[in-house]
């Protein structure tokens, strides 16, 4: 009689154990499967956003291409031009800073440029360079923007200029890109030159406002 009683609570509590453990393991197939899901799910999101939204080996018009790049200077160029206060425009560095075996002759017409003189010769010359690929002449007076002030001249200037590069551009395709412009430059080559040119000042606007405490907008994204 005892030792019925004693089979039967162990086939129960056999039966239990069992159970437990088979609940354990579905909850743990459960689990596992539902990471696998939001892994997948996560991995085909970020494949989406990552994929190419043109096939590798795609000819792409010359113009196109260069435009995309002159889009990410210009929102850099013109966040920063944007950052700088209108009563800062008239910054420019001081001997004070340099190191002293760094002579700079601050007498003019060798002065240090301030920084609206910057803003205005990086709008000048997108008029110069983009125009060299023929088509629409500038729509403003390139020399007069030389003379200007204040930010918000200078500021509507350069935005002008960088609307004009991006129509310049678009006249540029594969038939035309390398026609010869003055010896051996060429339309795209004088297009890209632009975009270097206003990459290095680009460079100098970034060391302006870092000298007046101003982090550059396209630095705080970072």
């Amino acid at each position: 009689m005892e030792s019925g009683r004693l089979s039967a609570t162990l086939r129960l509590c056999v039966a239990a154990t069992t159970e437990g453990l088979e609940n354990m393991m579905i909850k743990r197939v459960l689990v596992m499967l539902a990471v696998v899901c939001c892994c997948t799910t996560g991995g085909k999101a970020q494949m989406a956003q990552t994929a190419p939204k043109v096939p590798a080996g795609t000819i792409i018009e010359p113009g196109k291409s260069l435009d995309g790049l002159l889009k990410i200077y210009e929102d850099q160029i013109m966040g920063a031009v944007n950052a700088m206060p209108a009563e800062k425009y008239s910054f420019a560095p001081s001997q004070a800073i340099f190191v002293p075996s760094q002579k700079v002759d601050f007498d003019s017409p060798k002065s240090v440029n301030t920084f609206v003189q910057t803003v205005a010769h990086l709008a000048q010359a997108n008029y110069f360079f983009f125009s060299s690929l023929g088509g629409a002449k500038p729509d403003a007076d390139v020399k007069a923007i030389g003379s200007m002030t204040s930010k918000e001249d200078t500021v509507k200037a350069l935005a002008g200029s960088f609307a004009y590069a991006h129509k310049q551009l678009a006249t540029l395709t594969a038939a035309n890109a390398f026609a010869s412009v003055k010896d051996d430059q060429t339309k795209v080559s004088l297009a890209a030159f632009g975009i270097a040119h206003m990459c290095d000042h680009y460079g100098q606007l970034v060391e302006y406002l870092r000298m007046n405490g101003i982090v550059p907008p396209a630095s705080l994204k970072q």
